[in-house]
């Protein structure tokens, strides 16, 4: 199967390793590039970067101190010391090693010759410059050593945030987003210079990291087009103007434009029931069927009186939804089915699961759907799936799931999960990451801090699913472009409700409000191409 085309495969999106980076400027120096002229590109992209208004204020009433390491991290700072000190604003040098690569050391005597001050003894923490880390990038392997992790401690007390860092905190693997010994230095920016290594988007990284921005080096198409077929991309708001939003035709019935069964909510969480199925009505599909506990099926005709009620089910004792009622008729003539908002954790009998197993269409499992799954054998029950299959996780429910992964960054444990149960999987979490079962993989590289609230996974299911059955009706594989494009659209709208209404606005019922319009707004795009 050919790799899935969204979004481009280009250096806005492709996450890489520190060693692909590193291979890919090998590449540049080998057919004739000078090392001399890659890093006066890198380090002169970043000084104009410092001098717009959102950094150069700073700057110009606190100064800068660039700490400079023995390699071509180093350099790097020395060229960004020059520039910054040749536009007027007050630049102090420290090295805290020796011995330095040759170029590096061309440059620390240029920033002498031009009278930049160079400091004999390690920095005060409570230095109120911005402080430029540029000591090591995304060559570092190791700890930086007890007593540069202590000044970085000390630093981030004293002063919080007052540090930019190139190419990579100091003491931050750029792989896997994690501190290499006991602590990295938080950044208040990160520039990742060239493409963005796919260590600094996770969710352990964003204490470290702040706010991540890519420094753009013209690299070659050729170049990017070495990488392999299947490299991870990240997503950004705006690729939801190029996305493969599944469109039915335009002379297409109701149940034309997607089919779908809710298995949702009990007497615990009778919300979780009515949130996925406002998710759901925000995908635009045309029908929309739910299955649920007696205390929510009464009212559904109050709340959502456009969904059909498929099945009245009883509950269990300890008030979970009891599926042994689910008629096996409910399952005929639907393109997709949600289970799991809402709906407890008592164990089902194998019934219900074989009817699951052998149903033709997209599943999607999601919160107590996933963990009544994890009671039983759940990878080979998923490999013998009929049709797709979609799971959507947070970090707890992965665990028990797939316990053996727990130890891997999300992205290579949600990369690896797909492969295992040949399903799409979405990992959620600050940086939610998906992944497909021919291994194509994307991760969200915005957060919203105030998306992180209970009823917003419930829509997000039901938008999925609403989505997913939008595709398969239009005769469009229900793969895992789909499913992160639904993850993409969720964070997004959970953005801009907390913008337009300030802090804990991106409520529930917001979003899926906002996940309709912008639906509709796609569409009437559409309609206008045709």
């Amino acid at each position: 199967m050919a790799p899935l085309s969204w979004p481009p495969r280009d250096a806005e999106h492709l996450l890489v390793s520190g060693a692909q980076m590193a291979e890919l400027e090998q590449v540049l120096f080998a057919n004739g590039m000078p090392v001399e002229a890659l890093m006066e590109k890198a380090a002169l992209a970043i000084s104009r970067r410092l001098q717009e208004p959102d950094c150069w204020a700073q700057l110009q009433a606190n100064g800068a101190l660039v700490l400079v390491g023995p390699g071509h991290n180093g350099g790097d700072g020395l060229v960004i010391a020059r520039e910054l000190h040749l536009a007027g604003i007050a630049v102090r040098i420290w090295c805290p090693f020796e011995r330095r690569k040759p170029l590096t050391e061309s440059h620390l005597r240029q920033a002498l010759w031009l009278g930049i001050p160079q400091l004999e003894a390690p920095p005060e923490p409570g230095d109120p410059a911005v402080w430029i880390d540029a000591l090591f990038g995304i060559g570092q392997s190791r700890p930086p050593g007890a007593e540069l992790e202590q000044l970085l401690l000390e630093r981030q007390r004293q002063r919080p945030h007052r540090l930019i860092a190139i190419d990579g905190p100091t003491g931050l693997c750029a792989d896997r987003g994690e501190p290499l010994g006991h602590i990295a230095a938080t950044a208040q920016r990160t520039f990742s210079i060239g493409l963005i290594k796919q260590g600094f988007l996770q969710d352990r990284a964003l204490a470290w990291v702040g706010e991540l921005e890519r420094i753009d080096l013209g690299l070659p198409v050729p170049l990017l087009e070495a990488l392999p077929p299947r490299q991870p991309r990240r997503l950004e708001a705006a690729d939801l103007s190029t996305a493969p939003w599944p469109t039915p035709a335009a002379a297409a019935a109701k149940y034309q434009r997607g089919r779908l069964l809710l298995l949702a909510g009990s007497d615990a969480y009778r919300g979780a029931a009515l949130l996925s199925l406002l998710g759901a009505s925000a995908s635009g599909l045309g029908s929309l069927r739910a299955a649920l506990p007696e205390a929510v099926a009464d009212q559904l005709w109050n709340q959502l009186p456009h969904a059909v009620l498929a099945a009245k089910l009883p509950s269990h004792s300890d008030g979970s939804l009891d599926l042994r009622a689910l008629p096996p008729s409910a399952l005929e003539r639907l393109d997709a089915v949600v289970l799991g908002p809402g709906i407890g954790q008592h164990p089902d009998e194998n019934g219900i699961w074989l009817q699951l197993q052998t149903f033709p269409g997209l599943l999607v499992l999601d919160a107590d759907g996933l963990n009544r799954l994890a009671q039983r054998p759940a990878v080979p029950w998923l490999q013998g799936r009929r049709g797709p299959t979609w799971l959507t996780p947070h970090s707890g429910e992965f665990q028990r799931l797939f316990a053996d992964l727990s130890e891997r960054t999300p992205l290579e444990a949600c990369t690896a999960a797909a492969e295992q149960s040949g399903c799409a999987v979405l990992l959620k979490g600050a940086r939610s990451v998906i992944a497909d079962p021919t291994g194509e993989r994307w991760q969200l590289s915005g957060a919203c801090p105030d998306a992180a609230r209970a009823g917003l996974g419930d829509v997000l299911a039901g938008y999925a699913g609403g989505l997913g059955a939008l595709s398969h009706a239009s005769g469009l594989p229900a793969d895992g472009s789909v499913l992160a494009l639904a993850a993409l659209a969720h964070a997004t709208a959970g953005q801009n409700a907390s913008d337009q209404h300030g802090p804990g606005g991106a409520t529930p019922s917001r979003v899926a409000e906002i996940l309709g319009l912008m639906k509709r707004k796609t569409q009437s795009t559409v309609v206008n191409r045709i």
